[in-house]
């Protein structure tokens, strides 16, 4: 799993049918310590996120497939929950 950040939302008027009334983010993977590491990632929305949230990724393909509930989905990422917050070796953490 990959925590990041919704940076905003990507839209493509063509696309695989699967696509069709899925919201795709991009996002940007987080460091350890809640920084932007400018590697960015699109994902299927699969839980109410927006621009500036924290979110968890799933960046596997079986695993985006089992989520969405669809063995042949053209699928890789997909975002599974947004995040409260965030303990590290006992610091106060990331908020959002």
């Amino acid at each position: 799993m990959i925590l990041g950040r919704v940076t905003g939302e990507v839209v493509a008027t063509i696309k695989h049918p699967f696509y069709d009334g899925r919201r795709m983010l991009m996002v940007d993977r987080l460091d350890e310590h809640g920084g932007d590491t400018g590697k960015y990632l699109v994902a299927v929305a699969g839980v109410d996120a927006g621009v500036g949230q924290t979110v968890l990724i799933v960046d596997e393909g079986n695993s985006a497939r089992q989520v969405v509930g669809d063995a042949a989905a053209p699928l890789r990422s997909v975002i599974i929950g947004v995040v409260d917050e965030v303990a590290v070796r006992g610091t106060e953490g990331l908020r959002d």
